[in-house]
């Protein structure tokens, strides 16, 4: 696979057993040493590690605009893929537990649980708050970091969040408030001797979607890539800063499509996310709903079945049955820059940038790295 091939017509896959988000926590929290073959080797002989998931930093994006860049650019690296689909939500708590979605179960952003969709990163469903219905830390049991307990550096609004309870259950939660004070919390626990430090910035995601991929997207990448630089030049000696993110981006602004009347009529619910879309047919449906939307949206998405991803493992090679429970009957998977209109996916205010699907541009993600 080769990460600047943007018009190929087939969606890029997770590469679950090689260079992929999944496998890079482990040996970062257990024995840098042993780290995989295609890890940079300057990781290996660090005594400490600082792991920084910057939030829709695509390799692509990245690539774009490295004439801008100081820090970012100077770091060892490659790019490496995450998993399907191109979420937040399932990307992060691949990152931290290490495993595939088919295994820890967070399958989308939206997803359909007992006739209601959870919003996973509000954790609230049309009842409102679930996390007394839908226990976080029941719904996804895994560990994460194996089990260590890290510090995590993260804003202070998330700490009691039904995504962090999720994805990072018994971690230390480390507050910051601004960006200033996720470098200054990161040193200190370095400073503290911890061998291991996760950390997390969302700041750029959110400018891809509310502007787009434009100056402020531009604007945001030099301040990122400034920060990066002033963390590696204050790094002690012998510290390794390993980067990565959890998926790219694409620009859609206002290709909204609707799915048309004769589609919503085979539908019980919609999930996932714009860009894959996950469709749920009435009962004996789903083979009229997968030949409806060929016909009406195949030029603008692969139209894949819950079968064929199982069988192509695009959430890993191992699915357990309830993550397979969790899956649609047919999904909208974007590779044109647009998004899948569902009435009842809203938020705050309309997204420019998007993410979701399995093209290059959301697939590669850099991973990267370098020592203080």
């Amino acid at each position: 696979m080769d990460p600047e091939d943007h018009g190929s017509s087939d969606p890029v896959l997770p590469v679950y057993d090689g260079p992929c988000t999944t496998n890079l926590a482990t040996p970062l929290v257990e024995d840098p040493a042993r780290c995989p073959e295609w890890m940079p080797d300057v990781v290996r002989g660090a005594e400490q590690v600082v792991f920084l998931v910057l939030d829709g930093l695509g390799w692509t994006q990245m690539q774009e605009r490295r004439q801008f860049l100081r820090g970012l650019t100077a770091m060892d690296g490659a790019a490496i893929t995450t998993v399907a689909p191109t979420t937040t939500a399932t990307a992060l708590t691949s990152i931290c537990t290490g495993l595939p979605p088919g295994e820890h179960g967070v399958v989308g952003y939206r997803i359909l649980v007992d006739g209601d969709v959870l919003n996973v990163l509000r954790w609230s469903n049309a009842k409102g708050d679930a996390r007394e219905s839908l226990p976080p830390e029941a719904f996804q049991p895994s560990s994460p970091f194996e089990g260590h307990r890290p510090p995590v550096v993260t804003r202070a609004e998330f700490r009691d969040s039904g995504f962090t309870r999720a994805h990072l259950a018994g971690c230390r939660h480390v507050p910051y408030r601004m960006p200033s004070t996720l470098v200054a919390e990161i040193l200190r626990q370095v400073g503290a001797g911890e061998p291991f430090v996760y950390a997390y910035y969302d700041g750029i995601d959110k400018v891809a979607h509310e502007y787009g991929l434009g100056g402020h997207y531009d604007a945001e990448l030099v301040f990122v890539d400034r920060m990066v630089e002033f963390l590696l030049e204050s790094l002690p000696a012998g510290v390794a800063l390993v980067i990565t993110a959890d998926h790219g981006q694409v620009e859609v602004g206002d290709r909204i499509v609707p799915l048309g009347a004769e589609i919503d009529s085979l539908l019980v619910a919609q999930s996932g996310e714009a860009r894959f879309r996950w469709l749920h047919a009435v009962p004996g449906a789903a083979r009229e709903l997968e030949d409806l939307a060929t016909e009406r949206h195949g030029d603008l998405a692969w139209v894949v079945t819950r079968e064929q991803v199982l069988d192509e493992c695009w959430f890993g090679p191992k699915v357990l049955p309830l993550p397979a429970s969790r899956l649609g009957d047919v999904a909208l998977v974007a590779r044109e820059p647009v998004a899948f209109e569902d009435p009842a996916d809203t938020g705050p205010f309309h997204l420019i940038g998007r993410h979701g699907s399995m093209t290059a541009e959301e697939v590669w993600v850099p991973l990267l790295a370098a020592v203080g």
